[in-house]
């Protein structure tokens, strides 16, 4: 994993899937079960209104030692002092909002192709978002069907930015995430839909350092197995 990104998963936010729940009293709950990565994404939001819950959140976030990105939002993130910004696939490019924000801030790109994921690296991101891997109702609304896995590994072979998984992830689903080379994933209702989301967040970290640790173990055991088959060569 980049340096820079310290976490495997991160929380979108969409405070019309809490089931009524207040967002900042589900969000907690996630970060008290270690997510470290939050981002803000409340597109239905006035100015004023998602600035107060900018402010809401990074103070939660920094309480927590998490990651707080905004989306799409240069000068809320600059109000607020969050970690950094996540942009849209049609947004302003990574380049032209690295010399708004700085070397510092992260800068994460949503992309629906590999083409787009190398893109994204070439323009500076630190990491990319890429989905829907599964299907979802909201993404088949828009006309976008699922990736499905192949294109994870297919990306990840090209670009050396994290690329995290998106779309109808759900715990099952994160070993086969991880073991096509997903770095971590992003996840929505499987969070805040969630009766415990504390609960849901731990057990989805578990699952991700368990899957990351056993595909590393065969990894190595491919490395040795070939060597091996090279020593009998000689």
């Amino acid at each position: 994993m980049s340096h820079r990104i310290d976490f495997d998963l991160c929380l979108i936010t969409d405070r019309h899937q809490t089931g009524g729940r207040p967002l900042d009293e589900v969000v907690e709950e996630a970060l008290s079960g270690g997510v470290r990565a939050v981002q803000l994404r409340e597109k239905d939001l006035s100015t004023r209104e998602l600035l107060r819950w900018a402010e809401k959140l990074r103070s939660l976030t920094a309480r927590f030692g998490a990651r707080f990105l905004i989306n799409d939002r240069l000068d809320v993130c600059l109000a607020v002092g969050a970690d950094g910004v996540h942009l849209r696939a049609d947004s302003l490019p990574v380049s032209a909002v690295r010399k708004i924000l700085g070397p510092e801030r992260l800068i994460g790109q949503s992309t629906h192709a590999v083409s787009e994921v190398i893109e994204a690296q070439r323009e500076g991101a630190d990491f990319v978002v890429l989905g829907p891997i599964y299907d979802t109702p909201s993404k088949r609304s828009m006309g976008r069907p699922p990736l499905g896995l192949s294109v994870i590994r297919s990306a990840a072979a090209r670009v050396a930015v994290p690329v995290f998984a998106i779309g109808g992830i759900r715990f099952e689903r994160i070993s086969d995430v991880i073991q096509n080379c997903g770095q971590g994933v992003a996840v929505i209702s499987a969070l805040l839909r969630a009766p415990n989301p504390r609960e849901a967040a731990a057990e989805m970290l578990h699952e991700l350092k368990s899957q990351r640790s056993s595909t590393m173990v065969s990894s190595v055991d491919g490395i040795r197995m070939r060597a091996i088959d090279r020593s009998w060569v000689r």
